[in-house]
C-alpha cells in the first residue's frame, strides 16, 4: 500500500508520491481550499472592504442560492450581514484604540485570578492556610492521585515511593 499523504485543507488523503503530490497541491482544489481556510483568520475589515468593492450577485438575490458558492466573483452578502459587520469592525476598533478598556479587562482577569486563588486554598480552623484539593482527600500525603493506588501490578514507574522513601541499593562493583 505505500505511505499516505493526508492534506488538511481538502481533508483528503491519497498515496504519497511525488507526482501525485505535485498535481495535489498546484491543483485548483487544494488552493480553494487553502484559501477558503485562511478567509476564516482574516479581520473583519478586510472583508467588509472587499466585500463592499463587489457587485452583488443577481443570481443569489433572486434565488437565494449560487452555483458558484464562496469562489463567486460576485457578493453575496446582504445589507443586515453589511451592518453586523460593520459593528463588529467598530467593536475591534474601539477595542484596539481606548486603553481605559483593556486596562479594565486586565483588573477583570486579575480579579477573576484572586477570586480563584481564594477558592482554593481556605483557612483551617487554627488559622492554617491549606489547599482544598487536600482536604477533599483526593490526593494521597505523596500528593499521588488516588485512583492510582486502585490499579492492581502498576509498572515499577507509576508506583509512588513508600513514606520512607526510594530502597537504594549500593554496588560498587561494575559489571
Amino acid at each position: 500500500m505505500g505511505k499516505r499523504y493526508y492534506c488538511d485543507y481538502c481533508d483528503r488523503s491519497f498515496q504519497d508520491n511525488m507526482h501525485n503530490r505535485k498535481k495535489h497541491l498546484n491543483g485548483v482544489q487544494h488552493h480553494r481550499a487553502k484559501k477558503a481556510w485562511f478567509d476564516h483568520f482574516r479581520d473583519s475589515a478586510a472583508i467588509f472592504y472587499e466585500e463592499q468593492a463587489k457587485k452583488p450577485c443577481r443570481k443569489f438575490l433572486q434565488t437565494g442560492n449560487c452555483g458558484f458558492g464562496p469562489n463567486c466573483r460576485f457578493s453575496h452578502m446582504l445589507e443586515e450581514d453589511f451592518a453586523t459587520l460593520k459593528r463588529q469592525m467598530e467593536d475591534e476598533r474601539q477595542l484596539s484604540e481606548d486603553p481605559e478598556d483593556r486596562a479594565s479587562a486586565e483588573r477583570s482577569i486579575q480579579d477573576w485570578l484572586a477570586i480563584r486563588e481564594r477558592k482554593r486554598f481556605a483557612l483551617t480552623s487554627d488559622g492554617v492556610l491549606k489547599n482544598k484539593e487536600d482536604n477533599e482527600g483526593n490526593q494521597t500525603e505523596n500528593g499521588f492521585p488516588q485512583q492510582f493506588l486502585s490499579i492492581p501490578e502498576l509498572p515499577p514507574s507509576l508506583v509512588p515511593p513508600s513514606p520512607g522513601g526510594w530502597k537504594v541499593k549500593l554496588n560498587n562493583g561494575w559489571g
